[in-house]
C-alpha cells in the first residue's frame, strides 16, 4: 500500500450523503469515473465498429478489435498492483490514462484497420490498469462503513455506461460519424486525468531493490486470454478445443510460476477453494462465466426465436444493468456487516435461478418469463458483488490489499471471455449457423442455457462456502 496516501477515518453512522459531502464526494467522482469509461468503451463499439467496417475494409481484422481490447485490459488488470507498487497510484493511473487518451486518438483517426486495432489495444491496456486501481483504491480513500456505498455508486456508474454507451454511439455514428463515438470519451478521460492529479499524492521514489517486471508470467496469461478470444474468431470445433487446452496450459503454467515466486501477482490463497479470498475469487470469476451464456446468446434467441426487434431485444439487456445497480444499492444500505456477508450466498442462488427461469423459457416457448428471469440474474449480481468485493478487500492481509482489492475487475472480464469461449463451443457443437431461426435455433440454445445453469450451481457451492469461511475466520486488520 503506498506510504503516502492517508487512510480514510472510519465513519460510526456513514450513510449515502456522506459520498457527498467535499472529504469524499470529488474521489467518488474519479472512481466511478474510472469505472464508467471502461464499461463505455466495451459496449459502444459494437454499434460503431459495422460503419468503420464499411470505411476502412478487412472486416475479419476488425474482429480483432473486440478481442485484443479485452486482451490487453486482463493483461493490464494483472499488471496494476505491480505498477502500484513499483510507481504509486498517481503516476501509474495518469500514465494509463494517457495510454488510453492515445489509442482513443488513434483509433479515432485511423486510416486503415491495423491503425484502429492498435488503438483499442492500447485502450484496452490502459483501461485494464486504471479500472483494477480503481478497485484498490476504495479501501484507501474511504472509511470500511462507506465503502458499500461506493460499490453502489459504481454500480449505477457502471450501468448508465453500459445502457447509454451503445446509445450515444448509436447517435454519434448515424448523425456525426463512427470516428465522433470513438472520440466520444476523451473529455472524460481528461477530466479522470485532473482528478487524479488532484486528488492522489505522489509516491516517494521506489526502492531501488525493486522487483523486476514479471514479463514471463504476463506473457503465460496474455497468451491464455488471446487463445480463449481466438475462439470466437474461429468456427472448426478441433480449432476451439485446441485453443481451449492451450489457454488452460497457459494459465496452470502462470499458477505454479506465481506461487513459486517470491513476489505473485496473485494473493496466495488464490483460487484455494478451501480458503476464503479463493473461493470469493472463484465467484467473481464463475458469475461473469455464467452470465456470458445471456450476454451473447439470449439477444441471438429473442431476435431469431421469437422476432423480436434489435431494440426490443436490447430491453432484456437493460433490465438486467438495472436490477444490478438497483439491488447494489438496497444491499450497500444495510448497516450490519455481517447481514451483508450472509447474503453473498444469495447472489449464485439467483444467478442459478433466473438461469433456470431462461432454460425454461426457451424450452417451452414463454417469451415473458425471459424478462423476470433477466432480473432476478441482475439481482444475483448486484446482491453480492460488492459485499464480496468488500469482503476481500477487508480480509486481505496489508502486504496483499492491493492484489486482492484490484482482482475483481480483471476476473470480471477474464470470466465473460471463458464463458463466451466455452458457450461458443457449445453451440457450434449443438449446431449452430448462419440462418437459423424458430425450432432449430431453439435446439441449439437450450443446452447452452442447461450448461449455463449447472455452472451456476457450482458457483453456488463456492458462495456457500464463503459465507461458511467468513463466520469461522476472523477478520484481519486492513488498516494500520
Amino acid at each position: 500500500m503506498d506510504s503516502d496516501i492517508p487512510v480514510a477515518e472510519e465513519g460510526a453512522d456513514d450513510g449515502w450523503r456522506d459520498l457527498l459531502r467535499p472529504k469524499y464526494f470529488i474521489s467518488t467522482i474519479m472512481l466511478c469515473l474510472g469505472v464508467a469509461l471502461f464499461a463505455f468503451n466495451e459496449f459502444f463499439v459494437s454499434v460503431a465498429l459495422p460503419s468503420a467496417v464499411a470505411e476502412l475494409g478487412k472486416p475479419w481484422l476488425l474482429a480483432w478489435a473486440f478481442s485484443l481490447y479485452l486482451v490487453f485490459a486482463i493483461i493490464g488488470g494483472a499488471m496494476a498492483a505491480y505498477l502500484k507498487g513499483r510507481f504509486g497510484a498517481r503516476l501509474t493511473l495518469v500514465a494509463a490514462s494517457i495510454v488510453f487518451l492515445v489509442g482513443t486518438i488513434l483509433a479515432s483517426l485511423a486510416t486503415n484497420s491495423s491503425h484502429l486495432v492498435v488503438g483499442r489495444l492500447l485502450q484496452g491496456f490502459g483501461q485494464g490498469i486504471t479500472i483494477a486501481l480503481c478497485y484498490a483504491l476504495i479501501p484507501v480513500l474511504f472509511p470500511k462503513s462507506l465503502v458499500p456505498k461506493v460499490f453502489g455508486g459504481q454500480g449505477i456508474a457502471w450501468a448508465a455506461a453500459a445502457f447509454g454507451g451503445p446509445l450515444i454511439a448509436g447517435i454519434l455514428t448515424q448523425y456525426v460519424s463512427w470516428r465522433a463515438a470513438f472520440a466520444s470519451s476523451l473529455p472524460a478521460a481528461v477530466l479522470f486525468i485532473v482528478l487524479v492529479l488532484f486528488l492522489v499524492p505522489r509516491q516517494p521514489k521506489a526502492d531501488e531493490n525493486t522487483t523486476p517486471v514479471p514479463l514471463v508470467r504476463l506473457i503465460m496469461i496474455g497468451v491464455g486470454i488471446l487463445a480463449i478470444s481466438i475462439c470466437g474468431l474461429t468456427e472448426s470445433r478441433l480449432a476451439i478445443v485446441s485453443l481451449l487446452a492451450a489457454a488452460a496450459v497457459s494459465f496452470l503454467v502462470f499458477l505454479k510460476a506465481d506461487k513459486r515466486n517470491t513476489h505473485t501477482l496473485l494473493p496466495r490463497d488464490a483460487f484455494s477453494p478451501r480458503a476464503l479470498p479463493g473461493a470469493g475469487l472463484w465467484i467473481i470469476l464463475l458469475m461473469p462465466f455464467v452470465g456470458s451464456a445471456g450476454a451473447v446468446y439470449l439477444m441471438y434467441g429473442l431476435q431469431g426465436i421469437w422476432g423480436l426487434k434489435p431494440a426490443e431485444a436490447g430491453l432484456a439487456s437493460a433490465i438486467l444493468a438495472l436490477a444490478w445497480s438497483f439491488t447494489g444499492i438496497l444491499v450497500a444500505s444495510i448497516k450490519s456487516v455481517e447481514t451483508r456477508n450472509r447474503l453473498i450466498v444469495l447472489g449464485p442462488l439467483l444467478l442459478a435461478t433466473g438461469t433456470g427461469g431462461i432454460v425454461t423459457a426457451v424450452t417451452l416457448d414463454t417469451l415473458w418469463l425471459v424478462y423476470p428471469s433477466q432480473v432476478v440474474v441482475g439481482a444475483g449480481f448486484g446482491v453480492s458483488w460488492g459485499t464480496l468485493s468488500q469482503l476481500l478487500m477487508d480480509r486481505a492481509s496489508e502486504a496483499e490489499r492491493d492484489k486482492t482489492s484490484a482482482l475483481p475487475p480483471t476476473l470480471q472480464s477474464t470470466g465473460y471471455a471463458i464463458g463466451g469461449a466455452v458457450f461458443g463451443l457449445l453451440a457450434n457443437v449443438a449446431g449452430l449457423r448462419e440462418g437459423l431461426t424458430g425450432e432449430d435455433l431453439r435446439g441449439v440454445l437450450v443446452p447452452v442455457f442447461v450448461a449455463a445453469f449447472a455452472m451456476a450451481l457450482v458457483t453456488l457451492v463456492f458462495g456457500w462456502r464463503t459465507v461458511v469461511s467468513t463466520s469461522a475466520i476472523p477478520s484481519a486488520k486492513s488498516v494500520p
